[in-house]
């Protein structure tokens, strides 16, 4: 019940912020030309970031890429690269951003560190008890793929970007989620529960 109060609460404030089905509505083809000039030094031509530093979009939700470019374009998501690299994009340009990478396929990956990531499995289905931190899988799905236009993809994502995001949700610097939801996971969450569970989603399918 608690649960789906939560993600209620949620809905109202995404659908509060405008983001909706409209990405659907996005022609990915007029995004070719964006992506071979400006994206693909750093996430790829096919949204496969060769660098874990740079989050991968490939497969990612649509409705939740657009939000992203959105909120650096206005700056409420905070990043020098991103934040010059959405500058110049219009909201069409976006939405067909985010189509494109959002039907593109991404690749296959693995953990490279088992022991940490068994670790991170029982963040990521069980969450930490004793420090109050929920299971990962009741947002982002036991897959790890995420609740459309909500929760982001996690499957696959590079460990090293997921691990700085979460430290950016805990001290602040990230602040774009709604309901603040993540700010207040991260706080309870060690080092070393985020580093586990880092390398547990890097290597989930």
């Amino acid at each position: 019940m608690k649960q789906a109060m939560v993600v209620a609460a949620v809905v109202g404030l995404m659908a509060a912020s405008g983001v909706n089905a409209e990405a659907a509505k996005a022609d990915p083809a007029k995004a070719q030309q964006i992506v071979n000039t400006v994206c693909v030094a750093c996430h790829g031509a096919d949204g496969n970031s060769p660098a874990p530093a740079n989050p991968k979009l490939a497969s990612q939700h649509p409705d939740y890429l657009n939000k992203q470019l959105t909120n650096f374009k206005s700056g409420e998501r905070k990043n020098p690269i991103m934040t010059g690299m959405a500058a110049a994009l219009s909201p069409e340009d976006m939405k067909n951003l985010a189509a494109y990478f959002g039907g593109q396929k991404l690749a296959p990956a693995a953990a490279k560190d088992q022991v940490l990531a068994a670790k991170g499995e029982k963040i990521y289905r069980g969450g930490v008890a004793a420090m109050g931190v929920p299971a990962c899988s009741g947002c982002h799905g036991p897959t790890g793929s995420g609740i459309p236009a909500m929760f982001p993809r996690l499957a696959g994502q590079h460990g090293e970007y997921i691990e700085t995001q979460l430290k950016n949700f805990r001290i602040g610097e990230r602040a774009n989620d709604p309901g603040k939801m993540m700010q207040m996971v991260a706080m309870k969450m060690s080092d070393q529960d985020m580093k586990a569970v880092a390398e547990y989603i890097s290597g989930l399918h």
